[in-house]
């Protein structure tokens, strides 16, 4: 009987060794793939043990997707070493919406003639530029304003430039820089200002700098900006379809983990701290209606840099409450 429980606790012993070391392995993968430092062996085993807490939580609600009780999926990203609270702290404003001071010119209305298509890709169409990252700068709103005037700029000239978000960090002196910020701010200075540079003449350094913008260097102009009424998914849903794509404000407290699907979550109703851009809209068997968004976290986060978000579920998430674009 004691040699049995001799053999148990060495099985023990050994799997639960193997387990260490498999889980060191893809912490060590994880920290290869996203350039991870830390700053002493302390703050590495700190980070391994959140790093090993998001994986279970990952792991816990892959199992209900499998069973059909979520409608996404979670994964391992850049940010599976930091606590949600760090998480938002980094990479989450806190820009309050009762603070703001609308800068826009008019509300966006449907034209008459108008037919609002069941799904639409503005990336199809060439309106779209790459997947950009802000990195560890609250720079979203930048990234947000610049996205949807891409789109605009495109869509009007049949041209894509890709443009600076760093001109807006540096010279957007309404906006926080690296602080957050808010898009319509963001394009009211290009309209003041007479454009924005592009983003080969002023690339992106993810951190607050002197302004250097330079005029012989502009890629695109705004003449006005335009708001889509709040709260209102059919009119976000109309101005993508007949506009293009449209910056929005969104309460991304759930985007930590997630990697595909349709985000579905009921609670996601908490202020707006995060600007991302709506590129289309669409149907999927599993997670149903859903709003096609593109972020500024890189292409290694969720699918391919972008995150499907539920439509006409009650305006999920604040995304319909701040939708706005430029004239051009």
């Amino acid at each position: 009987m004691k040699a049995v429980i001799l053999v148990l606790v060495l099985v023990a012993v050994v799997q639960a060794t193997s387990l260490k070391d498999v889980l060191k392995a893809e912490f060590n993968a994880f920290k290869l793939k996203h350039n991870k430092v830390y700053k002493d062996v302390s703050e590495e085993l700190k980070r391994l043990q959140i790093f090993v807490e998001n994986k279970k939580l990952i792991e816990r609600h892959n199992k209900r997707y499998a069973n059909g009780e979520e409608t996404y999926k979670m994964g391992i990203n850049q940010f599976s070493d930091l606590k949600s609270s760090e998480f938002q702290n980094v990479m989450l404003s806190s820009i309050n919406a009762n603070e703001l001071t609308l800068g826009i010119s008019q509300i966006y209305t449907p034209s008459s003639s108008v037919q609002i298509p069941g799904s639409i890709d503005w990336r199809q169409k060439g309106a779209v530029t790459r997947v950009k990252n802000q990195g560890g700068c609250g720079s979203c709103w930048a990234f947000a304003a610049i996205g949807t005037l891409e789109g605009q700029h495109f869509i009007k000239n049949q041209q894509l430039v890709s443009l600076s978000e760093q001109n807006l960090v540096d010279c957007s002196k309404n906006n926080g820089g690296c602080n957050g910020g808010w898009p319509e701010t963001a394009l009211n200075y290009i309209k003041d200002n007479g454009g924005v540079d592009t983003e080969d003449s002023y690339p992106y350094e993810a951190k607050d700098g002197e302004c250097r913008f330079k005029a012989e260097h502009i890629g695109a102009q705004v003449a006005g900006t335009v708001g889509v009424a709040s709260e209102d998914e059919s009119a976000l849903a109309a101005a993508v379809a007949e506009k293009g794509p449209i910056s929005v404000a969104v309460d991304a407290s759930f985007f930590q983990h997630y990697q595909g699907g349709v985000l579905n979550e009921s609670s996601c109703q908490g202020g707006v701290n995060h600007g991302v851009v709506v590129v289309g809209y669409g149907r999927d068997d599993i997670g149903g209606d859903y709003w096609l968004v593109k972020n500024s976290w890189g292409e290694y986060w969720g699918e391919n840099g972008y995150i499907r978000m539920a439509r006409n579920k009650s305006n999920q998430c604040k995304i319909a409450s701040h939708g706005v674009y430029p004239l051009v």
